[in-house]
C-alpha cells in the first residue's frame, strides 16, 4: 500500500516544471485543480500561452507556453459552468511528487492563487483540514 503524505488545508506547492513555489489551498470539495491565470491564448499545435499571477500582494507574473492536456467543462463554486483548458505539470509537496492536471482560470478574487482538487490529491495526499502548513513551513520568499 502506498504511503500517503499528510498536508494541511493550505501549503506551499512547488511546481518545478515552471520554477515556482506558490501558496495552494487543498480543497477536497473540488474535483479538479486550478491556477490563477490571465491572457490565456490558444496557439497552433494544440498549445497554450498563459500568464500566471503569482502573488496577491504584487503584480509579479510569469508567462508560460505548454501543450494543452485536455479541454473540459467545469462548474465553479458558484455553480456556473465554463469550458477550461487543462495543462499538466509536476507538483512537489511534503516530499511527494506527482504529475497533475491544472485548469487555467481567473482566480484574482480568491485568496489563494492555486486550488488543489481531489484528482490531484487522490492516492498521494491526506488532508488534515484543521492544520495550516502541515507539510511545508511558511516560506518567507515564496509567493503569496
Amino acid at each position: 500500500m502506498k504511503q500517503m503524505t499528510t498536508i494541511g488545508w493550505r501549503e506551499w506547492a512547488s511546481l518545478p516544471d515552471w520554477g515556482i513555489v506558490i501558496r495552494a489551498k487543498a480543497d477536497t470539495g473540488a474535483k479538479s485543480s486550478a491556477i490563477d491565470c490571465s491572457s490565456i491564448e490558444e496557439l497552433a499545435g494544440d498549445r497554450v500561452r498563459f500568464t500566471l499571477r503569482l502573488s496577491l500582494k504584487s503584480n509579479e507574473t510569469l508567462t508560460l507556453e505548454t501543450p494543452i492536456a485536455m479541454r473540459k467543462h467545469v462548474r465553479s463554486s458558484t455553480g456556473h459552468g465554463h469550458d477550461r483548458i487543462f495543462v499538466e505539470t509536476t507538483l512537489e509537496l511534503g516530499g511527494a511528487e506527482k504529475k497533475i492536471l491544472v485548469s487555467l482560470t481567473c482566480r484574482k478574487r480568491m485568496n489563494h492563487r492555486m486550488l488543489l482538487g481531489r484528482e490531484a490529491l487522490a492516492g498521494s495526499f491526506l488532508v488534515d483540514s484543521s492544520v495550516d502548513h502541515w507539510a511545508t513551513p511558511r516560506v518567507k520568499k515564496a509567493l503569496k
